[in-house]
């Protein structure tokens, strides 16, 4: 029997706002273990290029992008729902191991089975290189202070 994750489906413009911003948090904390948690155990994903099946599979996933991806702070954005279906944009600033700023820019959809955890992700990213000095993430690593502007608040 799998562990709820709440909010569950069929989402309302409240719990749909909320299961974005938990997915943030999780994302946030880039410990791959908690992440992958909230992932059905079969979860089916595309990332970019690579697709990914299953919470072993995306804890490897996830290990090798913050390795790859330091300083790593993301924003997510609720773009649109529907029962146990979640459209959301994100934008998130990292740096490579060179010191190269980049902010990755994106959309995801999501679907949850009954118990709320994710069983399918699509991502879709562009990388755009940035100074340093553009940055506009600048809290302590992990959770986005709730006073931080958001995507739109942002202009982005």
């Amino acid at each position: 029997m799998s562990t709820q994750r709440p909010p569950l489906p069929p989402f309302t413009v409240e719990t749909a706002v909320e299961k974005v911003r938990l997915a943030e948090d999780g994302w946030n904390s880039r410990d791959p273990e908690k992440v992958a948690l909230a992932y059905t155990v079969d979860s089916y994903w595309r990332n970019r290029a690579e697709f990914v099946q299953g919470r072993e599979a995306i804890i490897d996933f996830l290990k090798r992008k913050w390795q790859r991806e330091l300083d790593y702070r993301l924003i997510k954005e609720l773009w649109g729902f529907r029962e146990n279906r979640i459209a959301v944009r994100f934008a998130y600033e990292w740096h490579d191991d060179s010191g190269n700023w980049f902010r990755s820019y994106g959309n995801e959809n999501w679907e949850f089975d009954e118990n709320g955890l994710m069983r399918r992700r699509f991502a879709s990213i562009n990388d755009v290189p940035i100074q340093e000095s553009d940055r506009r993430y600048h809290w302590s690593l992990g959770r986005r202070p709730d006073d931080h502007p958001g995507l739109s608040e942002l202009g982005f």
